[in-house]
């Protein structure tokens, strides 16, 4: 079965790599063709595609397909990396801002965007992933890129924090190649107070949804039975 091909939908753990999870299902499965639909950050949890033996030959036309995200972006300070993987700084309260403000900022992210991906990203740079240049104090300059944000919902979580920063909840349909930290970044930049990505869950890619996902003790479990009822 899996030789011939499947499509696995997986739950990505918090904290695993997306490299992690082919590692974990190449050790159950028995065999090195497997491969993912498009990549999530340690710190991002959701729906990825993975295909086995000859569908590894779909994960282009999967990974071209509109993405959903939901998640939280907190306002009121800057991170390198657009997310919680570095510290955050350049703080200042956000907390007098209103959800009428940040829907009108969020507007301005919408449709097709001019959008800089984060310093600290795979995008090849030189030969080098720009994130390996980024460690290094290297100043990388990436090209911005044309995607399309069809969707932007924001909504303001029911407590702030007392260091003056503002959770915000979104939902985010996206074009393939669209950076949420990138949008997170934007959107305190264009509000004046900073902001970065502090949790992020794929929810959709095209067809495919979360809640059709197996864990990864789902998958072990599955994965088992399928390969003893083959003998």
């Amino acid at each position: 079965m899996f030789e011939e091909g499947a499509v696995l939908l997986i739950d990505k753990p918090y904290d695993w790599t997306s490299f992690d999870v082919v590692r974990r299902l190449r050790s159950l499965i028995k065999i090195q063709k497997i491969g993912h639909a498009g990549t999530l950050d340690p710190l991002a949890t959701g729906l990825l595609i993975m295909c086995t033996g000859k569908y590894t030959k779909r994960i282009n036309k999967y990974m071209a397909e509109e993405k959903e995200y939901t998640g939280t972006i907190t306002l009121g300070a800057c991170t390198p990396t657009f997310d919680l993987e570095s510290r955050p700084e350049q703080f200042k309260d956000s907390s007098a801002l209103t959800i009428s403000q940040i829907r009108s900022a969020a507007a301005l992210f919408t449709g097709k965007i001019s959008q800089r991906p984060p310093n600290h990203s795979a995008i090849k740079k030189d030969g080098k992933r720009a994130y390996e240049l980024a460690r290094k104090g290297v100043d990388v300059q990436l090209a911005p890129r044309e995607v399309t944000v069809s969707v932007f919902e924001t909504a303001l979580k029911d407590e702030s924090d007392r260091a003056g920063f503002l959770q915000v909840d979104f939902r985010v349909v996206c074009s393939t190649g669209t950076y949420i930290r990138s949008l997170a970044n934007d959107l305190g930049a264009v509000l004046e107070c900073g902001g970065y990505l502090s949790a992020l869950c794929r929810t959709r890619i095209g067809e495919f949804e979360l809640k059709d996902a197996w864990s990864m003790d789902q998958a072990e479990q599955k994965i088992n039975a399928i390969l003893a009822q083959k003998g």
